[in-house]
């Protein structure tokens, strides 16, 4: 063939860091994985129950685009009680596949050619290859160990260019934990007034904090009018394999990205969306005890990181640790390949989530304590013998 049908946008993308390792993961025995970000926990049973009961009664037609009228309330009253955020249902509220179509959308509604995005990093892997989908183009913002990972004005400030439009907010954080306080949001909010700027706010892991109560920078006075807020079910209710998510933010927005979600998906999963009025409705307590649970295993991770004798952030939310690797001399993705296959334990290169990641590594605590604590035997012992050898 003498020319590629593909175009160069998609030519130019990276395949995911995170997903050349779980390749070779596949093909391995006795693999103990500290890489995917997906919780251990069954969905609740009486999520499981209304989507099974759904089924029985054949309520499996499309919805609306935007999704159940009846979800988008509940999302709604959700985000009022929890974030103090008012958004109606009927047109300020879009159900997606999953928050990472919320992503997409978004960036193909408000960027036209050229515009830049600013991505803090290290962060989730989406965001600069849909932006460059998009057309945009993506801008790294680069935050440090220093600073607990948070976007910090300054840096925000230097990196904004005339051609700057779009400003993604992913925290609390993958890969690395952090967070972004109300003292923090309100000294972003500033520069991000000054520059008119809009904020994709993803929020995916907003009821996965420790310690602290997450804070919506959509809460702010004069936000709410330039923030698409991203969330989904998929981490707190451990609801990954449903594909259910929501975007929510001004009319006008949500009536673009309602359109192209109409011709590109049709709506959402019907007996995912059923389930998910159960799940908001009946089910913060099962989030409050798998959020307790997180915070035992966040806890026994970053010990036993610091133990080894290994620099390691005390992460703030999500269900990830960020350990650094620098003082052992070998690059992010050397120290993951070798300890895959000399110890068979896989987790992700820092440079998986940005450039900036270099020197660290990508740890999910989203597994039982018996395989963390197996895992972090044999990190150990890995990470001695790195030591004796140099």
């Amino acid at each position: 063939m003498s020319k590629s049908w593909v175009n160069s946008r998609v030519q130019s993308l990276q395949p995911s860091g995170i997903r050349k390792f779980f390749d070779i993961v596949a093909q391995m025995q006795d693999v103990v994985s500290l890489g995917v970000g997906e919780p251990d926990f069954p969905t609740p049973w009486h999520v499981r129950e209304e989507g099974i009961y759904v089924l029985e009664k054949g309520m499996t037609t499309y919805t609306s685009n935007a999704g159940l009228l009846e979800l988008r309330r509940e999302v709604s009253r959700f985000l009022a009680e929890q974030y103090g955020l008012e958004y109606r249902a009927e047109d300020q509220i879009l159900i997606t596949i999953g928050a990472s179509e919320a992503i997409d959308l978004a960036m193909r509604t408000v960027l036209e050619p050229g515009d830049e995005v600013l991505i803090p990093e290290p962060s989730f892997v989406s965001y600069a290859p849909c932006a460059i989908l998009a057309g945009g183009v993506p801008v790294a913002v680069t935050t440090t160990e220093e600073t607990e990972f948070r976007l910090t004005p300054d840096a925000l400030e230097k990196a904004i260019t005339e051609k700057a439009k779009v400003l993604v907010l992913p925290y609390p954080n993958n890969p690395t934990g952090a967070i972004l306080e109300r003292s923090d949001l309100e000294a972003l909010a500033k520069v991000i007034c000054k520059h008119d700027l809009l904020v994709v706010s993803d929020e995916i892991y907003s009821e996965l904090t420790y310690g602290t109560k997450h804070v919506s920078i959509a809460s702010l006075p004069g936000m709410a009018q330039r923030t698409i807020v991203i969330n989904g079910f998929s981490k707190a209710f451990s609801m990954t394999g449903w594909r259910l998510g929501y975007a929510a933010g001004d009319s006008e927005i949500i009536a673009g990205m309602t359109k192209v979600h109409q011709f590109t998906i049709m709506c959402s999963p019907t007996v995912s969306q059923y389930a998910a009025i159960e799940a908001l409705r009946n089910g913060m307590e099962s989030v409050k005890k798998m959020r307790n649970e997180y915070d035992l295993r966040r806890r026994f991770v970053v010990h036993g990181f610091r133990q080894m004798g290994l620099e390691c952030f005390e992460p703030k939310g999500a269900f990830y640790v960020f350990p650094s690797i620098k003082s052992l001399g070998l690059s992010s993705e050397e120290f993951c390949s070798r300890l895959l296959q000399e110890e068979k334990v896989a987790v992700v290169p820092g440079t998986a989530f940005g450039s900036c990641g270099e020197g660290y590594i990508r740890c999910s605590y989203a597994y039982s304590l018996s395989n963390l604590e197996k895992a972090l035997t044999r990190i150990g012992r890995f990470v001695k013998r790195m030591r004796q050898q140099s």
